[in-house]
């Protein structure tokens, strides 16, 4: 029976024989069909996989040479765009809309011989902690099905849990990708501001949206953010710089290097008690493997939430006007003027969360509050900037927790938008600063994994790597936990 443990792995399985491509795919197929009550993918393309498999699987015993992602099946976030199929956002407004066109890292994997398998659910234009915001309804956790999995990426988290895909990509605006991958038990990665291409990824906050990667071990990882990272034609903001070899220079020997942990993040009434043990004793571990590791005062930490949510609303109210009913998506009829029209379509179309953050940014944007509270905003994102450039003068990672509780029960917060957005007090911080972060999952509580998050300098995802493949290689216990 066909069994993944990594790609390394898989692509020798293949060179040697011993299973194909489509074998890979039918068992996937399988696995998804198993578990559909997690509801993980929203749209799932399993004749065009098998038609894929089978091509590459031709290519291959022929000889031909094989790409970086050769056969490896991938699920995507539902706010990325793959050519001549469904993207919805997770939304009514964008019900039944195709994409005429490929998002950047789409075409990436597609040009290294991937095989996109699905469509993830998420909650509603990537806005939302727990995956409870979705048009699709709620993502269950393989690990506890009454606790969420974690938003807004909770389908791409699962569906790598649950293995029912090779690895996924989801989006990180504020902790999208760390937080779910937390709360499932596996391996989240946020690249750098910049690194990664924006292209083709429907907008939340265009200056704090990343694309993001999930899996079970760093390798899969690093191989999956080389392909999908590096200039792009069609988004200026990505970085020029050459993307270094991540694979291939990953096992280099790591060195003891300078850490900083954040003394406010681990010492505020949020955080778990018994977490807060179990990441000190951590901290002590670090220090026999002979790294320097000290705490550091950040002052800025409660102003971190409310930053956020004041610059990503403002965006997100900017970015959603596009959605009126006129061009595509979801339309009114009957409507007896252009703007009644509009009113009722972005009222029919839009869920609660959505509409209340663009009413939050609407507000913040308006004459008498702009200098009030977005200027202000933007104020604090520069002193938080510069202040992570000191840090990262003197360190060379810093590590702080996920999020200050293991994932909870469905229903606990929804109804408390406050307390959900105070739960991303640890992973908006990276965002903010444009800054790459990972979440490693080393811990567990009453059975519910929690992890550990690092973070690098903007450009420095190649020690980022090289540090985290260190520490898992350290603390494996979670390895052979994936048996739902």
């Amino acid at each position: 029976m066909f069994n993944f443990s990594s790609i390394q792995h898989y692509h020798a399985q293949l060179l040697a024989g011993e299973c194909t491509c489509i074998e890979a795919v039918h068992f996937y197929l399988q696995e998804i069909a198993a578990k559909k009550h997690l509801n993980a993918f929203v749209n799932l393309y399993g004749e065009e996989a098998i038609s894929k498999a089978k091509m590459l699987d031709e290519r291959r015993t022929a000889g031909g040479k094989i790409g970086k992602m050769h056969g490896v099946v991938v699920g995507i976030k539902d706010v990325i765009c793959y050519k001549d199929h469904p993207v919805t956002a997770a939304s009514h407004i964008l019900r039944n809309y195709i994409s005429p066109y490929n998002a950047t890292v789409v075409e990436h994997l597609l040009h290294e011989e991937a095989i996109i398998i699905g469509h993830l659910n998420c909650d509603e234009f990537a806005m939302g902690s727990t995956n409870e915001n979705s048009a699709y309804g709620k993502v269950l956790n393989p690990v506890d099905e009454s606790r969420v999995p974690g938003g807004s990426s909770g389908g791409s988290a699962v569906a790598v849990r649950a293995n029912l895909c090779m690895v996924s990509l989801g989006t990180d605006t504020g902790g999208s990708v760390r937080q779910p991958a937390n709360f499932c038990g596996i391996l989240g990665f946020k690249p750098g501001y910049g690194r990664i291409s924006r292209h083709g990824v429907i907008a939340y906050a265009s200056s704090f949206d990343q694309v993001g990667i999930f899996g079970n071990n760093l390798p899969d990882i690093a191989l999956t953010a080389e392909v999908i990272s590096g200039q792009d034609e069609f988004d200026s903001t990505v970085e020029k710089d050459p993307v270094p070899s991540y694979v291939s220079e990953l096992t280099t020997p790591a060195k003891p290097i300078r850490i900083a942990y954040l003394k406010q993040a681990f010492e505020h009434n949020s955080l778990d008690d018994s977490m807060r043990k179990e990441f000190m004793k951590f901290i002590e571990e670090l220090r026999k493997m002979g790294h320097v590791v000290e705490p550091i005062e950040f002052g800025y930490l409660d102003y971190i939430v409310p930053t956020y949510y004041i610059l990503t609303t403002a965006e997100a109210s900017s970015n959603l006007s596009r959605y009126d009913g006129i061009r595509y998506g979801h339309s009114k009829k009957g409507s007896k003027d252009l703007q009644t029209h509009y009113q009722q379509t972005r009222s029919e179309g839009f869920g609660t969360e959505v509409k209340r953050r663009i009413l939050l940014g609407t507000f913040v944007l308006s004459s008498g509050y702009f200098d009030a509270y977005f200027q202000k905003a933007q104020s604090v994102r520069k002193k938080l900037i510069k202040k992570t450039q000191l840090i990262f003068k003197e360190f060379e990672a810093v590590i702080l927790p996920v999020s200050p509780s293991p994932p909870f029960e469905f229903g606990t917060k929804i109804s408390d938008p406050v307390s959900m957005y105070l739960a991303d007090i640890y992973t908006v911080y990276a965002n903010l600063a444009g800054v790459p972060a990972i979440s490693l999952p080393l811990f567990e509580k009453g059975g519910l994994p929690y992890g550990l998050q690092i973070m690098t300098n903007q450009l420095c995802e190649l020690s980022l790597f090289r540090f985290s493949h260190l520490l898992m290689q350290q603390y494996k216990s979670f390895d052979n936990r994936h048996d739902c």
